[in-house]
């Protein structure tokens, strides 16, 4: 009887172990089917800066490379994002702006969507050429596109004039064919320092002025001025005195431009957002095809 009554005790733990191991893996997998989802799991998905864009610095938090930077670089580091321009809007015209990063671009794709102009950073400082940019350039214009040509400036480098002059001479001048729209000054954030280049803010003025000065005597042509608030008042003292003159394109990803700098009643163009569709940089010209075409002519 002693040795039947231990044989049943044994076989009635082993039975609780095998239930109890059944037990563990069900929980296992169950729990995290029925977990409480996170914050971050009812956050609305939108595309991130990632999505389109080069990753600025190194994870040792190393400066990027001199000629990598490109239109809005800083826009989402400095002043966020807070939507997208409803579809209810006043007469704008659809544009994109892209860099070298974007390689070859898909121009019939963007034209079938409803893009009509471009621009295509052409260079930056002295030294760097876009070396997608006869592709992106010439591409834009083969498809029907209106297309002009940005510099980014880097105003620690060399002069305003001295940088003009390399970028007319690299792709950003201009011809009278309704099709070339002036060449755009980028001034944003130096992604590769201090943020005003190093300079006070009636430096800055002076070299801004020089660039463009250069660039009209050169083309005939007031260059168009690419900026966001923030960093106009910060490092210019939102210094109004090109507004009678350059053409506005303000870089805010919201629903609304929003306050623009001193000087200026309205923009030209609007970089509303950097994560649209195909090359991620989506732009408003504020009017109607015609008025695009008349900016080109002159």
């Amino acid at each position: 009887m002693g040795s039947v009554h231990r044989s049943l005790i044994t076989a009635a733990r082993r039975f609780r172990l095998r239930t109890t191991g059944l037990l563990v893996a069900v929980l296992a997998f169950v729990l995290p089917l029925t977990a409480t989802p996170s914050a971050a799991d009812h956050r609305p998905v939108r595309a991130s800066p990632a999505d389109h864009r080069p990753v600025r610095a190194s994870p040792a938090g190393q400066v990027p490379v001199r000629g990598s930077a490109y239109m809005g670089m800083g826009v989402l580091t400095h002043d966020g994002w807070s939507g997208t321009p409803g579809r209810a809007r006043a007469t704008l015209t659809e544009g994109v702006d892209v860099a070298s990063y974007q390689g070859s671009v898909a121009w019939s794709t963007l034209w079938g969507s409803g893009v009509k102009w471009a621009y295509s950073k052409a260079t930056e400082g002295t030294s760097y050429r876009n070396p997608s940019f006869a592709q992106q350039y010439g591409g834009s214009y083969d498809i029907g596109m209106i297309r002009g040509a940005y510099h980014f400036a880097t105003p620690d480098t060399a002069s305003g004039a001295t940088q003009a002059d390399y970028f007319v001479d690299h792709g950003g001048g201009w011809s009278a064919d309704g099709k070339t729209l002036p060449g755009a000054l980028d001034m944003e954030w130096n992604p590769y320092g201090d943020a005003c280049y190093g300079k006070s803010q009636s430096g800055l003025v002076s070299w801004i002025r020089d660039f463009l000065n250069r660039y009209r005597a050169r083309t005939g042509r007031d260059a168009v001025i690419y900026t966001a608030t923030s960093w106009w008042t910060t490092c210019t003292g939102n210094y109004g005195g090109f507004a009678a003159t350059n053409p506005l394109w303000i870089a805010r990803y919201a629903s609304d431009a929003g306050t623009l700098p001193a000087g200026w009643s309205h923009y030209t163009m609007w970089q509303y957002t950097s994560t649209g569709r195909t090359v991620g940089d989506h732009d408003a010209f504020r009017g109607a095809p015609q008025d695009l075409r008349a900016l080109a002519i002159g």
